[in-house]
């Protein structure tokens, strides 16, 4: 079956989740990212630039040691599908199960089926060229999918804009909520030094400071 809808790229079109379904098998869409809320999708192939990739690093580093030092239970996922089917997908570029929720997707899972397993407690866009989009209509997506926190990283400010979810909305947040005690600062911070430094220097530089705030 011929798709109704045109295949468009980076920007929300109107969809059945059987054309949206067909859109992402397509063998152009290989390579991209994609979105599904409620009756509209979107494709994402603009290639990943070296600045984003750098960010992306920084921040899953800094989360898991964060996580390890704490004791706290973590179970990262880059660039992972989640599906609510027939309703709602989503391929955020990190997502992480926190607490009783790390063990809870066993290996061997595929595509992560929302019916079967619970969302994602802390989910993060690297945002270079998409950051409207991030605040706009994925924050809504992630909202109405359950996910308790979202961040986004702007990569061209160097800031990090964090959200706590419930009840269906969200509220900015500087500290967060899954992993107690992290200030969206510091890792503000770490970006800040990675565009003058090593990731290995970097890397030593949040450990000394996470290692002075444990306890």
């Amino acid at each position: 079956m011929a798709l109704q809808t045109p295949l468009l790229t980076d920007t929300w079109v109107t969809a059945t989740w059987e054309e949206y379904l067909q859109a992402i098998g397509a063998p152009e869409s290989d390579k991209g990212k994609s979105y599904y809320d409620d009756g509209r999708m979107r494709l994402e192939m603009a290639p990943v630039g070296s600045d984003h990739s750098c960010d992306h690093t920084i921040v899953s580093y800094a989360v898991t040691l964060y996580a390890g030092l704490r004791s706290l239970d973590l179970q990262g996922r880059d660039n992972c599908t989640f599906r609510k089917p027939g309703l709602r997908e989503c391929q955020p570029d990190i997502a992480f199960h926190v607490g009783k929720n790390a063990a809870a997707i066993p290996y061997g899972t595929g595509i992560v089926d929302l019916n079967i397993y619970p969302p994602p407690d802390l989910v993060i866009e690297v945002a270079k060229s998409s950051l409207a989009d991030d605040q706009g209509a994925k924050r809504l997506l992630y909202e109405d999918m359950g996910v308790p926190e979202y961040w986004i990283v702007d990569v061209n400010t160097v800031r990090i804009l964090a959200f706590a979810i419930e009840d269906g909305g969200s509220r900015r947040i500087a500290e967060s909520g899954v992993l107690p005690g992290l200030q969206l600062a510091v890792l503000v911070e770490a970006l800040q030094l990675a565009r003058k430094m090593s990731h290995g220097k970097v890397s030593a530089w949040l450990l000394s400071k996470f290692q002075a705030t444990e306890g």
